[in-house]
């Protein structure tokens, strides 16, 4: 019996490491006959593995897709991969998916052999974060969100802007976004007939989706059309600023979702950025310690000067 179990292990871990295999190929893999590859396949269906099989010169197996989740085998690597995605969203920006993910990590170690339990607390304790925490999104909005993107269905819904208006919005959604604080939808508006960005965590869906549609394709990148919206709208104060070095060295040196970056000439770039702050859009520029020239808002280019003249006081 201890013999059989090990090789219906076997067998799973080569129907989920490759998509199709004969059952003279099985048979080869575990030294043993193709009645008895028959047999395990049937042991495994029993467990609620659903194997499909196909007859002939041709035939074989194939794992799929069941109603339930049965028990999965995971290599070393793979194993400390989810490990370490689960911690992250144990404190990620999901609502009501720090327990669940959890629950499913003490799983995962429970079962892990010593040294990977090692390696994962090694990594555990080496590594802190500097993602700055945002607002938190449901899970099932995120979801309902990407199978309407799937299906190509309209989503209706009610919005609240940054002042707290609330709008009734119609819209075909293109792509989530996640820029590591918020999530983002990138959507064609039917009624104002534009493509626009929405915080995911302002959106309230309503029921049942609008009818169907053929996709669009928006001017731009998914990502980059949402960082330029977010210059613009997202922001009390949008701002352009000159940073004198190269767009590579400067990329280096920003968060993701700090705004959109573009050449600006040998040895420059344009930064289009924002803050519902002054003091701290102007703190985290002078922050990065780089040249730079303010192209708008003339907002910023007179909090610049006020500063100036404090410290030139001050100095003096």
């Amino acid at each position: 019996m201890l013999e059989t179990s090990a090789r219906l292990l076997r067998v799973l871990a080569l129907l989920q490491a490759q998509r199709d295999w004969t059952g003279a190929a099985l048979a080869e893999r575990l030294d043993v006959t193709t009645r008895t590859v028959r047999s395990d396949i049937d042991r495994l269906r029993q467990l609620g593995y659903r194997v499909h099989s196909t007859t002939g010169s041709a035939g074989g197996y194939r794992l799929e897709a069941g109603n339930a989740m049965p028990p999965l085998l995971l290599d070393d690597e793979e194993a400390v991969a989810v490990a370490v995605g689960l911690r992250a969203a144990a404190s990620g920006s999901v609502a009501g998916i720090e327990e669940t993910s959890l629950r499913a990590l003490a799983k995962l170690e429970q079962t892990m052999p010593s040294r990977l339990r090692r390696r994962i607390d090694m990594l555990r304790s080496a590594t802190v974060s500097a993602a700055g925490a945002g607002p938190t999104v449901a899970a099932e909005v995120l979801t309902a969100i990407a199978e309407a993107v799937y299906r190509c269905e309209q989503l209706r819904f009610d919005y609240r802007d940054r002042a707290g208006a609330a709008t009734r919005r119609r819209a075909e959604p293109h792509r989530l976004v996640y820029t590591e604080r918020r999530w983002y939808l990138l959507a064609w508006d039917v009624d104002r007939a534009d493509w626009r960005t929405y915080r995911a965590d302002r959106i309230r869906l309503r029921t049942p989706n609008g009818p169907r549609f053929a996709p669009k394709e928006p001017p731009e990148e998914a990502v980059a059309h949402v960082l330029r919206g977010l210059g613009q709208s997202a922001w009390r104060h949008q701002a352009v600023i000159r940073l004198y070095e190269p767009v590579e060295t400067i990329a280096a040196m920003l968060p993701p979702g700090s705004g959109l970056l573009e050449p600006a000439g040998e040895g420059a770039c344009l930064w289009r950025t924002g803050s519902d702050s002054l003091r701290d859009l102007t703190t985290f520029i002078t922050g990065l310690g780089l040249p730079f020239k303010v192209e708008a808002p003339q907002a910023l280019r007179d909090h610049l000067a006020a500063l100036a003249a404090r410290y030139v006081a001050a100095a003096s």
